[in-house]
C-alpha cells in the first residue's frame, strides 16, 4: 500500500517508521521550515528514532497527496488550516486517516468532521486512536489500538493492512464516541499531572473512574455509545497518559501545579475549553473537565479547585 504521512513530529515519524517496518511504501511530508523535517533530511533521525532509507522524504505538499492513503498527524488545532491548504489539490478517491486527538475549538467539530467537510465525497475519513508512546513502540513493546470510520469497508481494510505483532488493532464501532473519548483523555491527563505536582497521586484512581463516567455521559448525550468511554479510546489509554513519564499532557499538568514552564504541545489544554463548551451545549455536568478549564483559562487556584472536587455533594456512584 502506498501511504503518505503528513506531519513529521514524534507521532507522525513513528507511524512512518512502523508502517514501513510492516512492508508498506512510505513517504513522510514536512514543511521545509520545519526543524524536524530539516533534521530528517540531514540525518534521517530525530531525538526518538531513525528512519530507514526506504522511507521517502518530501517538503512538497502536492507530492504528499500521491499515496492512496494519506495519514495526518499534526496538532489538532492546525487541521482546519491544513485541509484548506489541501483543497486546491482537489483530492479524489483518497483515504484520509487522522492520527490526532482533539476537538476543533473554533467550531466545536470533531476532527473527522473538520476533514470530511473539506474533502470530496469520494475520500473516506478514518481515525487511528488508542494508547501508545513513540519510545515504547520503537523499543518493540506492543500495544493495542483502534481504527474507526463511518465506511465499514475502509475501516476493515485499514485494520487488516496495519495490524502486526507490534500493534493489534480493533475495529471501532462508534466514531463519535471514540473521538470524544480520545480527546477528553488528554484533559484527564492534565488533571493527573496536577495531582502528581501536589503529591496527590493516590487520587488518580478516583480521577480515572470519575473521569470516565463524565466522558461517558457526554458521549451518550451527543448520540454516541456510552460504553465507548470504557474502551481503548479513553479508559484504555489512561495508563499511557495518566501515569507515563512520556505523556505530554500529564507532564504539562505536573509542571503547571509546580509553577514550572513546559514548552511541548499538550493537546488537552485546548480540549479542556472544547469539552466545557460541549458540556454546556448538551447539558452534561463535567466536573473534572470544568475544573481543568477553570485552572487553565480563568486562573483559578489549582490546588483549591482540585480539592473542591473532593467536597462536592455526596451521591451514588452510578
Amino acid at each position: 500500500m502506498k501511504i503518505t504521512v503528513i506531519g513529521c513530529g514524534r507521532w507522525g515519524s513513528l507511524i512512518t517508521w512502523y508502517l514501513d517496518r510492516i512492508g508498506h511504501d512510505l513517504t513522510l511530508y514536512g514543511r521545509s521550515s520545519s526543524r524536524e523535517m530539516q533534521r530528517f533530511l540531514k540525518t534521517r533521525q530525530n531525538d526518538l528514532l531513525a528512519l530507514p532509507a526506504s522511507v521517502k522524504l518530501t517538503t512538497d505538499v502536492a507530492a504528499a497527496t500521491e499515496g492512496e492513503v494519506i495519514i495526518i498527524s499534526i496538532p489538532s488545532q492546525n487541521l482546519a488550516a491544513l485541509m484548506a491548504e489541501l483543497a486546491p489539490l482537489a483530492l479524489r478517491g483518497k483515504t484520509v486517516v487522522l492520527c490526532m486527538k482533539g476537538i476543533d475549538i473554533a467550531s466545536g467539530r470533531r476532527l473527522s468532521e473538520v476533514a470530511r467537510d473539506a474533502l470530496d465525497a469520494s475520500c473516506p475519513v478514518a481515525v487511528w486512536l488508542g494508547p501508545g508512546h513513540v519510545q515504547e513502540f520503537y523499543a518493540g513493546r506492543p500495544s493495542c489500538m483502534v481504527i474507526d470510520s463511518e465506511d465499514e469497508a475502509v475501516k476493515r481494510r485499514l485494520v487488516d493492512e496495519f495490524s502486526s505483532d507490534l500493534i493489534r488493532f480493533y475495529y471501532g464501532q462508534d466514531l463519535l464516541g471514540n473521538e470524544i473519548g480520545a480527546a477528553a483523555k488528554n484533559v484527564i491527563g492534565i488533571a493527573a499531572g496536577m495531582l502528581d505536582g501536589y503529591g496527590l497521586g493516590t487520587l488518580k484512581g478516583a480521577l480515572m473512574a470519575r473521569g470516565t463516567r463524565e466522558v461517558a455521559r457526554l458521549i451518550a448525550a451527543m448520540g454516541g455509545d456510552e460504553p465507548s468511554a470504557y474502551c481503548l479510546c479513553h479508559l484504555g489509554d489512561y495508563e499511557a497518559t495518566v501515569f507515563s513519564p512520556h505523556s505530554h499532557n500529564r507532564a504539562f499538568g505536573e509542571c503547571f501545579a509546580r509553577g514550572e514552564p513546559y514548552t511541548a504541545l499538550a493537546e488537552g489544554y485546548y480540549t479542556a475549553r472544547a469539552m466545557v463548551d460541549l458540556g454546556k451545549k448538551h447539558a452534561v455536568d463535567l466536573p473534572i473537565c470544568t475544573a481543568v478549564y477553570r485552572i487553565l483559562y480563568e486562573s483559578a487556584d489549582c490546588r483549591e479547585v482540585l480539592m473542591d472536587l473532593m467536597t462536592r455533594e455526596l451521591k451514588n456512584e452510578f
